[in-house]
C-alpha cells in the first residue's frame, strides 16, 4: 500500500521514473545516502543499499518499506577491494541487473594539515577516493559494461581548498577527475558518469564534528550568497536529475549544489537575501524529505 500523501515522499519528479530499476547506493545508512535512497524507491526503484552499518541499514531499509517502497541491504567496506567486488556480485545473483549507482560513502573529520597523520590521511583518501573507484569499476566490470546505465559520485564543496579538511579536498578533487576520466573511457559502452558536489548540507553527519565546532558550523550560513544552509532533499534531486532520462546526453559534469557558495570574495559585500527574497520560489527551500531531521547543532541556542 501507497502512504499518504502527507507521508510520502514529496520528489519534483514524475511518479514512476525508475519503476523496474535497481540502484545502489553507498552510505546509504544515513544524510544524503538515506535520503537519495528515499527518494528512488519513491519513484519506483528497487534500491540497495550499502554500508558498514548494519543496523543503520535495516532502519532505512525498513524506513522505505514503512513508506511503500523496495529496498534491500549489503554490508560491505568499500575500501576493501574483494569486499566490494563480493557486494556488487551478491547484488547481481539477487536481482539479475543494476541501472546505476550513486556513489556516496564518504567521511572525514576536522585537522589543520599539521596535525594530519599519514595514517589519517591514507583512511580519508581510501574512503572518498579509493573506495568510490573500487564500487564504480566493479559495477561496470560486473554488469554496466555490458548493459548501460549511469553513476552518479558525490564529492564536496572544494572549489579553491577545504581549509580544515585537506585531506577531504584532495580526495573529492580526485574523485571529480575520476568522474571525468571514467566519463571518457566508459562512454563506449553507453555508461554515463557524473558528480553532485553538495556545499553546506544541513545533514545528520554534522552531529559527528566535535562540539567545539558547532559555532563554526552555525556561523557557515553567513559565508553563502543565498544566506542558508541546503537539505538533503535538494542534494537528493540533482542525483535523481542525473540518473533520468532528462540527463541522457549529460556525461563528465559535475553539478553543484552550493548556492553559489564558491562565488564569494573577499572584498565584494556578503548581502544575504531578505526574508521576503527568501519565501521566492527561485531560491525558496525545497522541502521535499519527509523524514528529514535538523541536526542537533542547529536545535542549540544561537
Amino acid at each position: 500500500m501507497k502512504p499518504a500523501a502527507s507521508t510520502a515522499y514529496r520528489s519534483a519528479f514524475a511518479p514512476g521514473l525508475f519503476d523496474g530499476q535497481v540502484v545502489l547506493v553507498t552510505g546509504g545508512g544515513s544524510g544524503i545516502g538515506r535520503c537519495a535512497a528515499h527518494e528512488l524507491a519513491r519513484l519506483g526503484a528497487r534500491v540497495v543499499l550499502l554500508g558498514r552499518n548494519a543496523d543503520k541499514l535495516a532502519a532505512v531499509r525498513a524506513e522505505i518499506g514503512a513508506d511503500g517502497g523496495q529496498a534491500s541491504t549489503l554490508v560491505a567496506d568499500i575500501r576493501q577491494e574483494d569486499a566490494v567486488a563480493t557486494a556488487v556480485a551478491t547484488l547481481l545473483a539477487e536481482h539479475g541487473r543494476l541501472h546505476g549507482l550513486v556513489n556516496n560513502a564518504g567521511g572525514q573529520y576536522l585537522a589543520p594539515l599539521e596535525s594530519i597523520s599519514a595514517k589519517g590521511w591514507e583512511a580519508v583518501l581510501h574512503t572518498n577516493l579509493t573506495g568510490g573507484f573500487l564500487v564504480a569499476r566493479e559495477c561496470y566490470r560486473q554488469h554496466l559494461a555490458a548493459h548501460g546505465g549511469a553513476i552518479v559520485n558525490i564529492v564536496a564543496d572544494m572549489w579553491g581548498s577545504m581549509p580544515g579538511m585537506g585531506h577531504s579536498g584532495a580526495a573529492r578533487a580526485g574523485m571529480v577527475s575520476f568522474t571525468e576520466t571514467a566519463a571518457l573511457e566508459w562512454a563506449c559502452q553507453g555508461v554515463r558518469v557524473n558528480a553532485v558536489a553538495p556545499g553546506y548540507i544541513a545533514s545528520s553527519g554534522m552531529d559527528h564534528y566535535p562540539p567545539e565546532a558547532a559555532d563554526l558550523l552555525r556561523a557557515m550560513r553567513h559565508t553563502v550568497p543565498l544566506g542558508r544552509f541546503g537539505n538533503e532533499a535538494e542534494v537528493s534531486a540533482a542525483i535523481v536529475f542525473l540518473l533520468s532520462p532528462a540527463a541522457s546526453f549529460i556525461s563528465g559534469s559535475t553539478l553543484r549544489v552550493d548556492g553559489a557558495r564558491p562565488q564569494a570574495r573577499l572584498g565584494w559585500p556578503m548581502q544575504g537575501p531578505s526574508a521576503e527574497v527568501q519565501q521566492r520560489p527561485a531560491v525558496r527551500p525545497f522541502d521535499g524529505f519527509h523524514r528529514a531531521q535538523t541536526p542537533q547543532v542547529f536545535a542549540e541556542p544561537q
